[in-house]
């Protein structure tokens, strides 16, 4: 390319100085050849000014200035920047060289959003997640959420951002699933570009939601409330009711859990979230074991 579009950075962070910088860190590292700006937006915590820089790659700071929460700052972010092309990078997260020269030289004609794969860090173990496609439709986003499709990979169009897609939902409880959404929404318009390589380090365990299970709950929902086309698909809304029968599960609903499970396996009789979610249920096992194990290996529910 001999015109590369200028990307604005947006790293929300709450509370998580040293992982922050860290994320900063790699974010400065990449080698882009086009203009580069990034803005650290502080979510309920005082902004460091200290991080504040000018030159080729200038750094700002905000406090979020929209709704608190992830999505909230996000978009802060978005209203912030004036480039082409808006990424993520979650504070806790990190990028790996070569990532932003990989996604923008992906892109075509009318390209709204790219993603890459990623390597996924917990307890000392290290495991890439890869997607196995370059082209992700809606249709692979209602079968799976490809948690591979990390929030920290994306990177999008502003323009579409403040236009016809939309920014971050705001109305997302806990801001959380307002990744899979954005997905669903850009996939819906036209397919994501996808890097399969892994080009972010995501860190698990330190989430500050790992444990809200109540809101995992409330989240799933209001996805299954804002994208009524996931119950069409049974391999997809079979997954969900499974996890939806595992928090239930995990916070103790033992009715809500084995009801959950009982739809996940009408929808796809062989869906393992609902075996886990009923065996919760009964006290065989604990969601928070059968989560650490899963995560060893790079996965979760």
């Amino acid at each position: 390319m001999t015109d590369w579009p200028s990307i604005g950075v947006v790293i929300p962070t709450h509370d998580r100085p040293d992982l922050m910088r860290a994320a900063l860190d790699s974010v400065l590292a990449q080698r882009y050849p086009g203009r580069m700006s990034v803005i650290v937006v502080f979510d309920r915590a005082k902004p460091d000014t200290s991080l504040e820089c000018d030159g080729d790659r200038p750094v700002r700071v905000s406090k979020n200035r929209r709704t608190p929460g992830l999505a909230g700052a996000r978009n802060t972010g978005i209203d912030a920047v004036d480039t082409d092309l808006v990424a993520f990078c979650d504070d806790d997260d990190v990028w790996l060289p070569g990532k932003l020269t990989a996604q923008v030289a992906a892109m075509e004609p009318g390209t709204e959003m790219t993603t890459c794969a990623i390597s996924v860090a917990y307890r000392g173990r290290t495991t890439p997640r890869l997607a196995g496609k370059t082209r992700v439709r809606q249709s692979d986003l209602l079968r799976s959420r490809m948690m591979m499709l990390h929030s920290s990979t994306f990177l999008l169009r502003r323009d579409a951002l403040l236009g016809g897609l939309g920014m971050v939902a705001e109305d997302a409880p806990g801001s959380q699933n307002e990744d899979w959404d954005l997905l669903l929404r850009a996939a819906r318009r036209r397919p994501i570009v996808h890097v399969d390589s892994p080009y972010a380090k995501i860190h698990w365990g330190g989430s500050h939601f790992e444990t809200r299970y109540d809101t995992k709950i409330s989240s799933l929902r209001w996805m299954l409330d804002r994208h009524p086309e996931l119950h069409g698909s049974p391999v997809g809304a079979a997954r969900v009711y499974g996890q939806l029968s595992c928090w239930h599960a995990a916070v103790g609903d033992r009715r809500a859990a084995l009801r959950w499970a009982g739809r996940a396996t009408r929808s796809q009789w062989k869906e393992p979230r609902a075996v886990i979610g009923a065996a919760a249920a009964l006290g065989l096992v604990r969601v928070p074991t059968v989560l650490s194990l899963l995560h060893r290996r790079g996965r979760g529910l």
